[in-house]
């Protein structure tokens, strides 16, 4: 599958670059894409919600009253959970929610989402760039040339550049992701996907 690659203007270079068909032309497989999804946002759970159980809460444990007679239910003591500022009974406790997935299915899952993008037509592949110095207007203006600025956009980097970074961290509803670290979710999250020139060869390198 080729795409043109395009300047940071917006226009044709003239240039195409082959996206590899095992990555990008795969027939998408849904289960996959549902358990990396999954797993990612089960990941982002932080697991530390906490309630006070019936050994945890101060209190005095003598009995209350008589156990028969009173016309009203049993009491043990004042740490009874039906009690006004009383307990809970099996609260929650810190746990992690994150789950294992084997790397051959997130792999899918990967690959299975980029495809489905680049089948839709919403995959981009520009020149390289860089930046002097950390500049949000340049950075919007190129996300305005390409016409995805009123989109959700990843701009996907073939390494960590802070000052590209830098220039897009306060550009709502768009970011740059270093080419290693694209998920299934970031991929199928956003509406446009841009690629540098150069992060194709690291994206065929790690993902055929």
């Amino acid at each position: 599958m080729k795409v043109d690659v395009l300047s940071i203007k917006g226009e044709k270079t003239g240039k195409t670059v082959e996206l590899p068909g095992e990555i990008f032309g795969i027939e998408p497989n849904e289960h996959a894409v549902y358990l990396s999804v999954k797993q990612y946002l089960a990941n982002q759970r932080q697991g530390t919600h906490k309630a006070k159980e019936r050994s945890e809460i101060s209190g005095s444990t003598r009995k209350l009253k008589k156990q028969k007679g009173t016309g009203t239910a049993r009491a043990g003591s004042i740490k009874n959970i039906e009690f006004r500022g009383g307990p809970r009974a099996f609260g929650p406790r810190p746990r992690t929610y994150g789950i294992q997935l084997n790397k051959k299915v997130k792999s899918l899952a990967r690959r299975s989402a980029l495809s489905a993008k680049a089948a839709a037509g919403q995959v981009f592949v520009i020149e390289d760039f860089t930046f002097d110095a950390p500049k949000t207007n340049e950075y919007v203006n190129i996300l305005r040339n390409l016409k995805v600025d009123a989109q959700k956009s990843i701009l996907v980097t073939n390494e960590h550049d802070n000052v590209l970074y830098r220039s897009s961290r306060n550009v709502p509803h768009s970011m740059v992701v270093v080419a290693g670290d694209l998920n299934a979710y970031d991929v199928l999250n956003a509406d446009q996907l841009v690629f540098v020139e150069s992060s194709i060869n690291t994206i065929k390198q790690l993902f055929a």
